[in-house]
């Protein structure tokens, strides 16, 4: 089956192609380069789970945040049918697993902080495999 994608406003290919190289490439950049090379560089481990601690929420948030913008890109490009495409799908993935993160940040339950790198770690996968996907106003082959 061949979907046709709408032709999306040029202000939507530049929201969709921007939001999504700044989440996903902060996503990854925080997680597996920056505290793996603070470490690496010496710095205490408690130290590196701080920074860690201080940053995972606030590029969680930004990648809801995105997420939220993306979607918006992808209803207006692709229509009411935006949840049977994958990428909108991905992008339901990615606002539930950073919602998932900040309700256990606030629920006492046991292990929490595994589950909010998991959470994290969700949302860092999804993007990855959003990435893969073309942008709204392409077609697919």
């Amino acid at each position: 089956m061949n979907l046709q994608a709408a032709p999306a406003p040029r202000g939507g290919r530049i929201a969709w192609q921007l939001s999504l190289t700044l989440w996903v490439g902060g996503v990854w950049v925080l997680h597996f380069v920056l505290l793996p090379a603070l470490l690496h560089f010496g710095m205490a481990p408690l130290l590196v789970e701080e920074v860690g601690s201080f940053m995972r929420p606030l590029m969680t948030a930004f990648a809801g945040i995105c997420g939220l913008l993306q979607l918006l890109v992808l209803w207006l490009a692709v229509g009411a049918g935006w949840w049977r495409d994958l990428r909108g799908q991905l992008l339901v993935l990615v606002l539930a697993a950073a919602g998932l993160f900040f309700l256990l940040g606030e629920m006492s339950v046991p292990r929490s902080e595994y589950w909010q790198i998991f959470c994290y770690l969700v949302v860092a996968f999804s993007g990855l495999a959003l990435v893969l996907q073309p942008r709204p106003d392409e077609t697919y082959r």
